[in-house]
């Protein structure tokens, strides 16, 4: 078996054990019963409502060597209620094809002066490009302005998560921590799907899981959403709190990245935007 197979299946039966236990009997309409040891359906459940034997779907879950058809996937999948991204995450795990995109599995590490400079022309209004694991790969001058993470461990390229968990909640710039940080590890696990057992993928959730027990245990959660459009807000200590409504586009040639920008959403926001930028200006100008 493949090493990439091998780290694939624990993989899977961890999910797919996630997902059925936040499914209830009457979600389904099922009686509960009585005397239930575990939450969620049952393995047996879950087999006889997805149509296919107990004993497949228990090797299944226990990451054992077993093929899947489609529309196996697709039954468990309908029986879990799974989303968009939590089958997709499920055929990628099980290696199934689900689209023709999913062969495309290449993490872009670069950017081009085309790229840079759709950058340059959103200033003042923050923009970067973020790979799947959220490397920063390039920016504008708002954008380092508001928010610069720091290099993760051992690498000199800047990832926006290993900033967040590492720096001390006080001094983080992403307010309201705790609501946004599993939307963004959720995001992570959906991209990990077509990367389990790569080492440099491997290295990184090791190495972010051992340094921050809060990562830990966001990772531990295996829940999966796509990116997409949210509002965050940011502060810095020369001008407070402000309110930016993220938008994440793809980039053509570049699959696993993807350009986030981020623009005020109301005028107290915008004028404190304006002047983090005055601010920043006359910072970095002042004679030594």
């Amino acid at each position: 078996m493949a090493v990439s197979t091998q780290r694939r299946r624990p993989e899977l039966a961890a999910f797919l054990r996630s997902r059925r236990a936040r499914v209830t009997p009457e979600d389904v309409g099922m009686p509960p019963g009585l005397r239930r040891r575990t939450p969620g359906l049952r393995r047996e459940e879950v087999a006889q409502l997805s149509g296919v034997g107990v004993t497949w779907y228990t090797w299944l879950e226990q990451g054992r060597p077993i093929n899947a058809s489609a529309q196996v996937l697709d039954a468990v999948a309908r029986t879990l209620r799974l989303d968009r991204p939590e089958r997709e995450h499920l055929y990628h795990l099980a290696e199934v094809p689900h689209s023709p995109d999913d062969e495309d599995q290449a993490c872009a590490l670069e950017v081009g002066p085309e790229i840079q400079g759709i950058l340059d022309a959103l200033d003042p209004n923050p923009a970067v490009v973020y790979n799947a694991r959220y490397d920063v790969l390039a920016t504008n001058p708002a954008y380092r302005d508001l928010f610069f993470p720091p290099p993760m461990g051992d690498s000199n390229r800047p990832n926006v998560l290993w900033g967040l968990f590492m720096v001390p909640e006080p001094s983080c710039p992403l307010v309201f921590r705790e609501s946004e940080l599993p939307v963004m590890v959720a995001q992570l696990r959906g991209a990990y799907g077509r990367h389990v057992g790569e080492p440099a993928w491997e290295s990184f959730i090791s190495r972010l899981s051992a340094a921050s027990p809060f990562f830990a245990e966001l990772w531990a959660s295996g829940d999966v959403v796509p990116p997409g459009s949210r509002v965050k807000t940011f502060r810095h200590e020369a001008v407070g709190e402000m309110r930016m409504t993220s938008v994440s586009l793809s980039i053509n040639g570049m699959p696993e990245a993807r350009i986030v920008t981020y623009t005020p959403n109301d005028g107290q926001s915008r004028d404190r935007m304006g002047a983090l930028r005055e601010f920043m200006r006359a910072t970095t100008t002042q004679p030594s």
